[in-house]
């Protein structure tokens, strides 16, 4: 029995994008194109008549553009989305809003045979769509100012309180990373370091972006600097990101681990080699197991170890590996993690 293919919808307003899209897709028999839309309204439509395994997106489009639509689908017909625009590489704050508004990947849309990667390119767009549609996505609810009442965590006492955090995330990240750093104070007293999987070129604007969207200061981490309280510092491009024996910055072009670069686990593994116990580590949603050895790490040492849980998770990968492996303390829902952050810093009672 043949496998069933996977359904794709195209929404793209340029007639010549969209016909080339669609040609990139079918160039592969695992494909099949069910529908195209020329703007968000059709592509909200057909995305709730015929049920797609997974929507390509434009940004700019009439009557509704790509955000808006997305934030639609995502929350009337959870189904994934991936942004295919020429403001990826243009508009890195528009990027960013995509993944907030629930698009699980944004891709550049490609100009045409004639350009000299244009294979390899088109290959990556299919690549991604094609595991991009095995994501089981999450309904995202409106927008609301007052969050849901937290939920209480099963603690385990510890006698040393963190003195950093280390958080790793890749596949869903860059929504979950805003809807935690949102909700830290400018005074938060200890420093975070972040390793989000992202595409080549996006760290500085995913920097930017949460920078200009949170209490905190948010910068690319940069080798040697010193680690300031209420600073976020994420992983440049293709660089591992850790801290020094002199609890500095540690920026690194070493051999990725596990794939990646930056990894999880080395991140973890160096801040538990720097601090010890005196350190907490968020695992929250992505694809694959990035980390888990990092974990482990922390775990043994008597750092926290916190997961964010299936229900929240775009993907239970890094996470649910976690769980599974006994290595983590806590399992905490999403908004959850910033009450946590601020008790573990000592800003609320129920901390270490």
């Amino acid at each position: 029995m043949k496998p069933d293919k996977l359904r794709v919808l195209v929404a793209e307003d340029s007639p010549t994008a969209r016909r080339l899209l669609v040609e990139i897709l079918r160039a592969d028999p695992a494909f099949e194109v069910v529908g195209e839309a020329r703007d968000g309204v059709e592509a909200l439509e057909l995305t709730r008549r015929l049920r797609p395994h997974l929507v390509t997106m434009d940004i700019q489009m009439p009557n509704m553009d790509g955000l808006e639509a997305t934030r639609r689908i995502m929350t009337e017909v959870p189904t994934p989305v991936v942004v295919v625009s020429t403001l990826v590489e243009r508009d890195i704050q528009t990027s960013m809003a995509a993944l907030r508004a629930g698009a699980l990947a944004v891709l550049q849309k490609l100009v045409g045979p004639q350009a000299p990667d244009f294979e390899v390119e088109a290959r990556r767009l299919r690549d991604t769509v094609k595991a991009m549609a095995e994501v089981k996505v999450i309904r995202h609810w409106p927008t609301r100012e007052d969050s849901p009442t937290p939920r209480p965590s099963t603690v385990q006492p510890r006698r040393v309180r963190p003195a950093v955090l280390a958080i790793a995330a890749s596949t869903g990240g860059p929504a979950a990373l805003h809807r935690i750093l949102s909700q830290l104070p400018a005074t938060f007293p200890l420093p975070i370091l972040v390793v989000q999987h992202i595409a080549l070129g996006f760290a500085k604007g995913l920097a930017t972006w949460l920078d200009s969207v949170c209490p905190l200061e948010v910068k690319v981490a940069e080798e040697g600097e010193a680690l300031r309280p209420g600073v976020v510092y994420i992983a440049p491009d293709d660089r591992h990101l850790g801290v020094r024996a002199d609890r500095r910055v540690a920026v690194s072009n070493a051999a990725p681990v596990g794939g990646f670069r930056p990894s999880g686990t080395w991140l973890y593994r160096s801040v538990t080699q720097a601090f010890g116990s005196a350190m907490a580590a968020a695992v929250l949603t992505g694809m694959g197991q990035d980390g888990l050895d990092g974990l482990r790490e922390v775990h043994e040492a008597g750092g926290w170890v916190l997961a964010q849980d299936e229900a929240t998770s775009v993907i239970y990968g890094m996470p649910g590996v976690a769980v599974a492996a006994g290595v983590t303390d806590e399992v905490l829902a999403l908004e959850d993690f910033p009450r946590r952050f601020r008790e573990l810093a000592g800003l609320e009672a129920g901390g270490a």
